[in-house]
């Protein structure tokens, strides 16, 4: 009797600041106006009034609620909010692993029939891939506009969260994988550690974002799961905090079956 070693997979179901959003049509709706700047309000240093959002100044506790904490406020959109941290440098673009405060705001923001949402398609849940061997993990997407990937190592959180004419995020996916201890493994793993992470640049094929993992995986339990992100790396954000996840998980096991 031979032996051989697959892999399982097991379903789970799974600011700040300045001025508007950079390659919106700033200059449509609501928000066109300069607030007494004669240029470009997309180069003034200056905050025009029109994009001021009134409700920061409110911390939140004329409607109190067991637990609920005051927020912090502005008036000022936080435009200066890195100044409370001197400690830390502006992130700039940059992935600093010490910390960092990022100025740029959250931006545009899509309705609720917009929101993203990922699943895995292969390996299928439940399906085997034999360990370390080539396979090739896909997964289906919507309401993301894939393709948009800016770099990483200069751009990093720089810009806002953006949309196309339709609503829908402009943006990318990527994979990872993460070795646990079991399948029933409690504690919490360490995001620092992953045996396999890709970033999926490419526009999706017929909704289908795939990552080739070339060396396989050896034995072990693990988690697959996906990080959906806006084009320059943030995850992705929602409109409404009660909402089914925008990722997907499934989980990993090794067994042994008979050739």
């Amino acid at each position: 009797m031979k032996f051989s070693t697959f892999l399982v997979l097991l379903p789970i179901i799974s600011h700040a600041s300045a001025v508007v959003v950079s390659r919106q049509k700033s200059t449509k709706g609501g928000n066109k106006g300069s607030g007494g700047n004669s240029g470009n309000p997309q180069t003034s240093l200056t905050l025009d009034p029109k994009v001021i959002a009134t409700g920061f100044a409110n911390n939140g506790q004329d409607v109190p609620a067991a637990g609920q904490v005051p927020s912090i406020t502005s008036t000022n959109n936080f435009i200066n909010f890195c100044l409370t941290v001197p400690n830390l440098p502006i992130t700039n673009g940059k992935q600093i692993t010490t910390g960092s405060c990022n100025p740029a705001p959250i931006g545009a923001i899509p309705s609720v029939d917009k929101m993203p949402s990922s699943k895995f398609t292969n390996p299928g849940n439940g399906g085997t891939v034999a360990a370390n061997k080539a396979f090739t993990i896909s997964m289906a997407i919507k309401n993301l506009q894939t393709g948009n990937f800016v770099n990483a190592q200069e751009n990093y959180f720089s810009a806002p969260q953006q949309l196309n004419n339709q609503g829908v995020i402009l943006g990318h996916s990527h994979v990872v994988v993460e070795q646990l201890t079991s399948l029933t493994q409690t504690t919490p793993t360490d995001p620092k550690k992953f045996a396999f992470f890709k970033g999926l640049n490419a526009a999706a094929q017929g909704g289908i974002l795939t990552a080739d993992v070339t060396n396989g995986l050896p034995a072990g339990s693990y988690r697959l799961c996906s990080i959906n992100a806006a084009a320059n790396h943030q995850p992705v954000i929602a409109p409404v905090a009660q909402h089914g996840s925008l990722d997907d998980c499934v989980y990993v096991r090794i067994f042994f079956t008979d050739s």
